[in-house]
């Protein structure tokens, strides 16, 4: 009973470890990549890049959102159950451009929260 209480404390001080100290886990970081311009009417792609250390059932991003002019069109959410497949992961969504837009995205660390939103402007030529 020892040994398995003495690995039980051993694996939960690593993952006190990776979800607590700088450098090993951080804040959910997002980069949008999307075209400047396009034609009115256009379908572009817009990608949503996230990275995020130390994903695990303790310590993940929980949720990512993607909005266009400040209404959200695609939220991706996570859990202990269902993980994010990797520290570094993208996801795209397809958008009909019909005048100049705002795109807006944002993820969260259920830890240590979001290094914030970043938008990307799409002008219509």
């Amino acid at each position: 009973m020892k040994i398995r209480t003495g690995l039980f404390v051993a694996a939960i001080a690593s993952i006190i470890v990776v979800t607590a100290v700088p450098g090993f886990a951080d804040r959910t970081g997002i980069a949008i990549e999307a075209p400047d311009t396009a034609k009115k009417g256009q379908s572009v792609v817009i990608r949503v890049n996230v990275t995020h250390k130390g994903n695990n059932f303790i310590h993940h991003t929980n949720w990512v959102y993607l909005k266009a002019d400040g209404k959200e069109i695609a939220r991706w959410e996570f859990s202990s159950g269902k993980l994010p497949e990797g520290e570094v992961f993208s996801r795209d969504v397809s958008l009909t451009v019909t005048a100049p837009v705002e795109i807006t995205a944002e993820g969260n660390c259920n830890i240590h929260g979001s290094r914030g939103a970043v938008t990307k402007k799409i002008d219509v030529r």
